[in-house]
């Protein structure tokens, strides 16, 4: 059995490194996996990339595509609020080239695939044969755009007039996006696309969309090496960062400070209020700069993505917040648990499937500063809960959320999907004649 990831990054941004989490998982036991991407970070020699164009020609379409999209979406850029997700396009500069570099492989499993997939080159030349599985980092597959809907639920019907680009249009580019998407989904075979979804909630987003509502659904949640992200001396971790070894410690992690959805200034608003804790302190790690309000100590030690170090940092604070307003499965959450660290956040998404009360954390109603503030008091203040909370998360985590648990998980899904007929699967590498074109 022959399976392909592909992903956008192998290793920048959680999304990137819990699909390559899942790759090494399949390795370990056996399974044939290979990593098929747009920027490779790492040297590993199981992971592809698409590489530079091999001809002039290629150069050109890849640039003529690209200038296509860049068109469609320039007339929204300016008037974008600050501080959202990126806002993605179906297609991609790389079309049907992206089809012809495909590695071979029995099955096709896609993760956070934006601006790297081609969705009416992908689903219409990679051979019907080829089953699909894709698992779901965020709710791009089905919207017109956006990775997380703040909650407008324009995708269930059919998006239009999107709040992401400031648009009252009802064919506004989200419809156009939208429209697209359903037309490459058309093509695909009952049967042949599958979706994983790693909690309830987001399993519940996709049987309410128009897109994929009628496409199987899977529920497996991430997994993460639980021998990379453990629990460290405390002392130790905290002699190493710089951190007073008395003092009370709440760690942030998000890929920047400015993302509104992360809930940074939540968080600083909920810490304002708790001044009165003169030995508070705020550890972050992400691009950019975050103003604590307050007064508060912020020690930010910027970007990190090296796993020993990430969960030193982990293991120097005494509490994990995760303020998101609206989350799948975030992977600073399954760290911080799987390093002992107790979490408290907003009872949103897929974070109460992980964070449970009284058990690895503390939860707050979405968007209640006073609660979250309550929340992390309480933790700060009871060092017998917190002991208590972060025997649970490491045993939580070596029994739901190791690499191997996953990479079983998936491996009894592909057989089931696969059957018998994968060892006779028509590699991917083959490209289908092109099917007759039709106008969106």
């Amino acid at each position: 059995m022959r399976v392909l990831h592909v992903t956008t990054n192998d290793q920048s941004g959680g999304a990137a490194r819990a699909a390559y989490r899942l790759h090494r998982g399949l390795r370990a036991i056996g399974v044939d996996s290979t990593v098929f991407c747009a920027e490779r970070d790492s040297d590993d020699p199981t992971v592809r990339a698409i590489g530079q164009p091999d001809s002039r020609t290629v150069q050109l379409a890849r640039r003529v595509r690209y200038e296509l999209i860049e068109r469609a979406f320039r007339p929204y850029r300016q008037r974008r609020p600050a501080g959202l997700e990126p806002f993605t396009d179906d297609r991609s500069r790389y079309g049907e080239e992206f089809v012809r570099k495909l590695p071979p492989a029995d099955l096709i499993t896609l993760h956070w695939v934006a601006g790297f997939l081609d969705y009416r080159a992908f689903f219409s030349r990679v051979p019907q044969r080829t089953p699909v599985v894709w698992r779901l980092s965020d709710m791009n597959a089905f919207t017109g755009g956006c990775h997380y809907d703040e909650e407008c639920g324009r995708y269930v019907a059919a998006c239009g007039a999107c709040p992401q680009l400031s648009s009252r249009e009802p064919d506004d580019l989200s419809h156009q996006i939208w429209r697209r998407k359903r037309l490459a989904f058309d093509r695909v075979a009952p049967g042949r696309l599958h979706i994983v979804a790693l909690n309830q909630w987001i399993a519940g987003e996709v049987r309410r969309s128009a897109l994929l509502q009628n496409v199987p659904v899977h529920y497996i949640p991430n997994g993460l090496d639980t021998e990379a992200f453990a629990p460290r001396d405390r002392a130790f971790a905290r002699q190493v960062l710089g951190l007073p070894p008395q003092a009370r410690v709440v760690l942030f992690v998000a890929g920047t400070y400015g993302n509104r959805r992360k809930g940074f200034a939540l968080l600083s608003e909920a810490l304002a209020g708790m001044d009165d804790m003169g030995d508070l302190i705020l550890l972050s790690i992400g691009r950019g700069s975050g103003q604590v309000e307050g007064g508060i100590p912020h020690v930010a030690l910027g970007a990190l993505s090296q796993d020993h170090m990430l969960s030193l940092v982990y293991s120097a604070a005494d509490v994990f917040a995760i303020p998101s307003l609206q989350d799948n499965m975030p992977s600073t959450a399954l760290e911080a648990i799987a390093c002992g660290t107790p979490v408290v956040g907003f009872d949103v998404g897929g974070v109460p499937e992980m964070v449970r009360p009284q058990v690895t954390g503390l939860l707050a109603p979405k968007g209640d500063v006073a609660g979250l503030r309550a929340a992390l008091r309480r933790l700060l203040d009871d060092a017998a809960l917190r002991r208590a909370l972060s025997e649970r998360c490491r045993q939580i985590a070596l029994a739901e959320y190791t690499l191997e648990i996953q990479a079983r998980r998936y491996q009894a899904l592909y057989e089931t999907i696969l059957g018998p007929r994968h060892v006779q699967a028509e590699p991917v590498g083959r490209v289908l004649a092109s099917p007759a074109s039709g106008k969106d």
